[in-house]
């Protein structure tokens, strides 16, 4: 049996949600995080950024943006020791602007993923999965990217069938 690690970044605070600006205790992309962990048993590693984003939803996204345009690599807070002992990374996001934050970026410059198997899972509030796969596919081209998951996030809490099927 293969060993399995979720690896997802996460933003809670200010987020677009449902039309709306909300305040998340617990950022979409943790709580489907979360149901995969509880379905398969998956070890969790979550992405962070050394200099995280404004907690203010406009500010957040413009300095996404900022990043995104910049092909920027932030510096992250830390790193798994090793995934040599995972045959199955469920690599998980928000979408932003069409594709992963940069902070995955960086991540999945980090290691190699030859000859792992990386499902993709995002969340999102329209724009699905944007271009991330590929983007996956160009960095990883080694490893064997399965079919990605777009969870809206605003009904990620009822998800659960969804990232079931998926699995």
């Amino acid at each position: 049996m293969s060993k399995k690690l979720i690896a997802f970044y996460s933003r809670a605070d200010e987020n677009y949600v449902n039309g709306m600006i909300k305040t998340l205790e617990i950022g979409n992309t943790e709580v489907a995080a979360g149901i995969i962990k509880e379905l398969t048993g998956a070890d969790l590693f979550k992405i962070e950024q050394a200099k995280s984003y404004s907690s203010d939803y406009n500010e957040c996204i413009a300095q996404a943006q900022d990043d995104q345009r910049q092909n920027s690599r932030p510096e992250l807070t830390n790193y798994p020791e090793t995934l040599d002992e995972y045959d199955v990374i469920y690599l998980g996001y928000p979408n932003y602007w069409s594709t992963m934050p940069m902070a995955v970026f960086t991540f999945l410059e980090h290691f190699n993923f030859s000859d792992k198997t990386i499902k993709p899972f995002c969340t999102h509030e329209g724009s699905g999965l944007g271009s991330s796969v590929s983007d996956i596919k160009k960095l990883c081209p080694k490893a064997k990217i399965e079919k990605g998951l777009a969870i809206r996030g605003g009904s990620v809490n009822r998800a659960k069938n969804d990232i079931e099927k998926w699995i």
